[in-house]
């Protein structure tokens, strides 16, 4: 497995893994970007499984978490969500992985390579339950760019 996957450290894993009955948690308690104040259960305002995970991203590189990350891929990410397979994105979010600490923020821009994924399928290789490799070969996940800083943080 790659960078995406061991993104997330193990804090931010088990506050991502609801126990039974619970929903995911919500971005409201973190500083990373959001598009609105009002939570909603699992994942959000828009109801994306991805919405706590970016959130989680953006608190792990506030954190200074990331150096280690950044030092290695010094690249720039867009991250297009679809709420499902065919469906125009949902949202579009860009990682910083190569100035200062690193950021997460919405939005689309000028970046080294952008992934477009279900929000489904995004969600299972963040939780390390779908293998990057395997969901570019499967045609899960797109790839459009620099394939070498794809790879890099895949």
């Amino acid at each position: 497995m790659g960078v995406m996957p061991k993104f997330l450290n193990e804090d931010i894993r088990k506050t991502l893994t609801p126990k039974k009955g619970q929903s995911t948690p919500s971005t409201q308690q973190q500083s990373a970007p959001q598009q609105s104040s009002t939570p909603a259960p699992s994942g959000g305002a828009s109801g994306l499984k991805t919405d706590p995970i970016f959130a989680m991203m953006g608190v792990f590189l506030e954190r200074g978490e990331g150096k280690k990350i950044i030092e290695k891929l010094g690249a720039t990410y867009q991250i297009d969500i679809l709420p499902k397979k065919g469906q125009p994105p949902a949202k579009s979010w860009i990682l910083d992985l190569k100035n200062g600490n690193g950021k997460v923020s919405q939005g689309k821009g000028q970046t080294d390579a952008t992934f477009i994924m279900t929000d489904e399928d995004f969600a299972q290789v963040c939780m390390g339950k779908l293998n990057p490799q395997t969901a570019f070969m499967t045609g899960k996940m797109k790839i459009k760019g620099n394939m070498r800083k794809a790879s890099a943080f895949t």
